[in-house]
């Protein structure tokens, strides 16, 4: 049990005390323990039980439930609550917008104890009569129903690779071969997965079929299965799990075909004619038997197309016309910008968030905590900036010639202006812009908010574009064009948010971006040194929109980034009334 997991147990453990309206006083220390295991940058399950308290600083009483977590998968307090839960009350706590204490009221009050419940509640307008609810709150709840019902059966796409690579792994142990692959969605790097597929050569399908069955966490419906497929569910997250038997002859072939879109298959190839070759990528790979990829897109006289760009969007032209461009690779990144030290949210100090990156080969940091009017997350006044500032400086000349940028992720505030005066603003080095309050915009409204953010000067580079959390809510609806033209006419840079619950700038997004000369960066939005492993699915969407290191911002070396946001600021006029007195 990783440490994610064991946060998430004490994170549900004081959501059900207080659906249960337990003692705050314990609730509280539960919650800190979730804290505290969120916040360590080693693996809690290596440590020698005996040891925790000492190197995890938890209390005794803490680290005796952690360990019992660990050996036994969960612990007794726990398992009394989910013992006096219903499975459905449970399940409602995940339902965006509603906290434990109104879930309880829904439970006490109208004996709701599942979503399906919840809904038929809210449609006959019962929920509203409730206290502390009314016809906002209840449009809300069907509002997040909605989209709930809509992510019902999805995964994100980390969630599906790591199913994917353990279904892998089982497959090629028990079958004893190596023609095992992960193919579909996951093989496309999909943001979201509805489907998890892999393709297996075996002379024994029923071999696979027991191997499958066999697997906890799996369901079979043998239905929709037969001889050369196995079909079912992942019983925990309602994905379908499908695996598709062949012999080791066609393996490539039934690969290739299971890991592109439809419309890469069945693209008209340049210059092919219905009385020549194949005029197809599915006609070639049904024609002729290949021992790799590369050569059946050889065949059809193309440069080859990586899997994340199987899509049909355009890949094929420009493969034909030898025009497919080296894409953006983990190792071309050289600093990480949008991440969160202990001054506002995050869970590490400025200096481990820094000596982390500068330990794995990175040269800066772009240091991005939240701003004022963000009074959830902890925002900095102009004061804490000052502080933060003369820390930098401090860690700067230590560190050197590793280097840590002054930024900050600076609200767009319901009327498009930028938190801070801009007295404040001209302090830092660059300025992330996101919108973190009043999401509820029609596509006009969220436009022109995003639009007044980013004719603003001191407006480095645009966060998040769209606010959307993948499977939990939707973004505000924006008019792409119009704000990446904005971009480009303000030499804005977009990110590419590496968070897989964001992964914002959507990748369809990215091929126009890059079109109109916009550069983006890979943001992990990192609140904990574990958060910069996320760089790789925010390179990985890139990928999907044929972004490449030279349209990538944080590939510069720390001096050239450096140089770009000291040319940025040149260009700025100062504020009529510069407060130099605050930041000396």
């Amino acid at each position: 049990m990783d440490n994610r997991a064991l946060t998430r147990a004490f994170q549900l453990a004081a959501q059900l005390m207080e659906l249960h309206d337990e003692n705050p006083f314990k609730i509280r220390a539960i919650e800190g323990t979730a804290n505290a295991l969120d916040a360590l940058s080693f693996p809690v399950s290596e440590i020698e039980r005996s040891g925790l308290p000492d190197r995890t600083g938890l209390s005794k009483t803490a680290a005796a439930k952690v360990a019992e977590l660990l050996d036994t998968g969960t612990f007794a307090e726990l398992q009394r609550l989910l013992e006096a839960t219903p499975p459905g009350v449970v399940e409602m706590l995940s339902i965006k917008g509603i906290g434990p204490k109104k879930i309880r009221s829904l439970w006490r009050e109208l004996g709701i104890e599942s979503a399906d419940q919840l809904r038929e509640a809210a449609e006959g307008d019962q929920v509203s009569k409730l206290k502390g609810f009314g016809k906002k709150t209840q449009d809300a709840i069907l509002e997040a129903l909605e989209f709930a019902g809509q992510s019902k059966g999805k995964l994100l796409y980390p969630q599906a690779e790591k199913l994917a690579d353990d279904l892998a792994q089982h497959l090629r142990a028990g079958l004893k071969t190596e023609q095992v692959a992960v193919a579909g969605e996951v093989r496309r790097r999909l943001e979201t997965v509805e489907t998890v597929r892999l393709v297996a050569a075996t002379n024994a399908p029923a071999r696979a079929h027991a191997v499958l069955s066999g697997l906890a966490g799996l369901a079979a419906d043998p239905r929709r299965s037969g001889p050369f497929a196995w079909r079912g569910t992942a019983t925990a997250s309602g994905v379908q799990v499908e695996v598709l038997l062949t012999t080791a002859e066609d393996f490539v072939t039934e690969l290739f075909l299971n890991s592109a879109a439809e419309n890469h298959l069945t693209e008209d190839l340049p210059g092919a004619d219905s009385h020549g070759p194949p005029t197809s990528l599915r006609q070639w790979a049904r024609r002729e038997k290949f021992q790799q990829e590369e050569a059946l897109y050889e065949k059809a006289g193309l440069q080859f197309i990586v899997p994340e760009l199987r899509e049909g969007l355009g890949e094929i032209a420009l493969a034909a016309e030898k025009k497919m461009p080296r894409l953006l690779e983990d190792g071309d990144l050289r600093g990480s910008l949008h991440n969160h030290s202990t001054y506002s949210d995050g869970n590490h100090s400025l200096r481990d968030m820094a000596t982390w990156l500068r330990d794995h080969g990175y040269e800066y940091l772009g240091i991005c905590d939240h701003s004022q009017a963000a009074h959830y997350a902890n925002g900095l006044s102009a004061e804490r900036v000052r502080q933060q500032h003369q820390e930098i400086d401090q860690l700067n000349a230590e560190l050197g010639p590793f280097r840590i940028f002054k930024g900050i992720e600076s609200d767009i505030l319901s009327d498009g202006a930028l938190d801070y005066a801009p007295d404040v603003l001209a302090s830092f080095d660059f300025i992330v812009a996101s919108i973190h309050s009043n999401l509820k915009m029609d596509e006009r409204k969220a436009t022109d908010r995003l639009l007044r953010a980013i004719e603003n000067p001191y407006c480095t580079m645009l966060g998040h574009p769209t606010g959307r959390l993948l499977l939990r809510r939707p973004g505000y609806p924006i008019d792409y064009k119009t704000v990446i033209d904005a971009c480009a006419r303000h030499q804005v840079i977009i990110e590419i948010n590496a968070n897989p619950w964001r992964l914002d700038l959507d990748w369809r997004w990215v091929r126009y971006a890059l079109d109109q000369g916009v550069q983006l960066s890979i943001n992990p939005d990192a609140h904990h040194t574990d958060g910069y492993a996320d760089m790789r699915y925010g390179v990985l969407m890139g990928r999907k929109g044929l972004l490449t290191k030279e349209m990538t911002f944080n590939t510069k070396s720390a001096a050239e980034a450096a140089a770009y946001f000291d040319g940025r600021k040149a260009n700025i006029k100062p504020p009529l009334a510069f407060k130099k007195s605050l930041f000396e």
